[in-house]
């Protein structure tokens, strides 16, 4: 999760606006929207190296560099959904959700990851878990890939070798193959951003590399695109007889103004967005890189003595390649900064390369916000999704976007039962939600929570439990225990409205 954009001055009205008919009415979700939840496979499911599984890069670096990790642990067992499915179906079904996100392990599907050594019985273990679902009535929605590279192929290079879009490219095509028949909604990349920042950037992520100011963007470039010839694949062979949608998660803190009335503010806001959401979806939904990113970096690079822009260049036919390559944009939020410009020019082109000193941003917390006990980066700030979504509408002319995830992490010792912050956390985003449907008409199909299950955090182990559903670590049985934000989303889901949301 990282940088994000919007000043408070700048919401849009777009065109087309739902009607309202009463008071009533505008507190409710539109006919059809999507409820549900999200999980990924290595944070929930454990069988690490059962069943013919092989081994992936975040297997790879919990066990080698467990000091990355804040409390030691990994994902060996984790919530045991890999033995656990059914009931973890049996309570999304007693939730009431319309659509459930998972993501597939491409490690297991393929130990080499490659198409030439199939594993059955990873095969056999998703077909289930899809079939459990539709027997529930329950839409999946399927992420090819949440960070999880198989591990041979981070040996050849990784999101570094332009060559993976290939590998991704087969990968996804088995995918669609093998499991097109239960699914309608497919993510290719969850939070390119996240992985090519965190894993290839700041080394705090698998697999642990650290050059952003080159390998960012190389990952970047490679990401997207195994996006978009997979997007094309799709499109193709498998749409026709499939009839599904297939996009891209996209995520970013988003930002406001320090000083809503200093150009220079405003003027960081907007580059942390271009940075951020735009360094992905401008390929996407323009063609090629944002404009700003691309001068940014090529004068950045020419004063610190590159005789090239540490931008990736894409061809025309790159370019061509990625544009247009998404039917819906998943998004991502959790909270919101201040922004405000560093400075000093010359201090930035003498400072060693790196993402962060590129963007020319600085960033601090909004006071008079309430604070994660647990996650102490994340502020219950609502307004910010609703800015989030507007400027997505405004700058990529308002596509169908489904909210991907969104949660709040609640005590970091048992997940506790009585989450009360998360209720009125997920409460004010949903309100916010409704607002840019209604009064802005931002084009939004649904809402997923994340997560469905406490589960791995990443480099937070264990120590962030973002799950409306509690389990428990210490038992080997990894019991699951319904907390109070399960039933108050149960009664929204039902209802499909929320009881106190103010138009304004």
């Amino acid at each position: 999760m990282i940088p994000g954009i919007k000043m408070k001055t700048s919401l849009i009205i777009l065109p087309i606006l739902i009607p309202w008919v009463s008071a009533n009415c505008k507190k409710c979700f539109p006919e059809g929207f999507l409820w549900g939840a999200a999980t990924s496979a290595y944070q929930i499911e454990g069988a690490w190296n059962s069943n013919g599984k092989g081994e992936n890069i975040w297997d790879w670096f919990t066990h080698s560099q467990p000091e990355k990790i804040s409390d030691g642990s990994n994902g060996d067992v984790a919530a045991d959904s890999y033995n656990k499915y059914q009931e973890d179906v049996e309570l999304l079904s007693e939730m009431g959700a319309h659509i459930y996100r998972l993501s597939l392990s491409w490690s297991r599907i393929l130990p080499n990851g490659t198409i030439n050594n199939i594993n059955q019985e990873g095969v056999n273990y998703y077909l289930r878990l899809l079939q459990e679902l539709r027997a529930k009535n329950i839409e999946p929605l399927v992420t090819i890939y949440h960070w999880d590279l198989p591990l041979p192929l981070h040996q050849l290079g990784g999101w570094l070798n332009p060559e993976i879009s290939d590998f991704f490219m087969d990968y996804a095509n088995l995918c669609f193959t093998l499991f097109g028949e239960y699914v309608k909604y497919w993510v290719t990349v969850n939070e390119p951003l996240t992985q090519c920042y965190f894993g290839y950037g700041s080394g705090t992520y698998a697999p642990g590399l650290t050059n952003s100011g080159t390998f960012t963007y190389i990952c970047a470039y490679t990401q997207l695109l195994a996006h978009a010839k997979s997007w094309r694949v799709y499109n193709e062979l498998f749409k026709p007889s499939q009839k599904g949608k297939v996009g891209i998660v996209l995520v970013n803190y988003w930002y406001q103004a320090l000083n809503s009335t200093n150009e220079a503010d405003i003027e960081a806001v907007e580059m942390a967005a271009q940075f951020g959401l735009g360094l992905f979806a401008h390929p996407i939904f323009k063609g090629n890189w944002p404009q700003p990113i691309i001068n940014r970096v090529r004068h950045l690079s020419a004063a610190q003595g590159f005789n090239t822009s540490r931008l990736p260049e894409f061809t025309q036919e790159e370019v061509e390649l990625i544009k247009g390559t998404y039917d819906f944009l998943g998004v991502n939020y959790y909270t919101t900064y201040y922004a405000f410009p560093i400075n000093n020019l010359e201090a930035i082109e003498n400072s060693s390369t790196s993402y962060i000193t590129d963007r020319g941003v600085n960033s601090t917390f909004i006071p008079g916000y309430p604070q994660s006990p647990s996650a102490t980066w994340l502020y219950d700030i609502p307004s910010g999704i609703r800015e989030m979504l507007n400027w997505l509408a405004k700058n990529y002319d308002n596509p169908p976007m489904l909210i991907t995830e969104n949660g709040w992490a609640d005590n970091n010792e048992v997940g506790d039962l009585d989450d009360s912050e998360r209720i009125t956390y997920v409460e004010g985003h949903l309100c916010s939600i409704l607002r840019a449907i209604y009064l802005d008409g931002v084009n939004v199909l649904g809402y997923l929570q994340w997560s469905f299950i406490d589960n791995f955090e990443w480099k937070d182990g264990y120590e962030n439990k973002f799950g409306i559903v509690q389990v428990d670590f210490e038992s080997t049985n990894r019991t699951r225990t319904p907390k109070d934000s399960f039933k108050f989303y149960k009664d929204i889901i039902s209802s499909n409205c929320l009881a106190h949301c103010a138009m304004r």
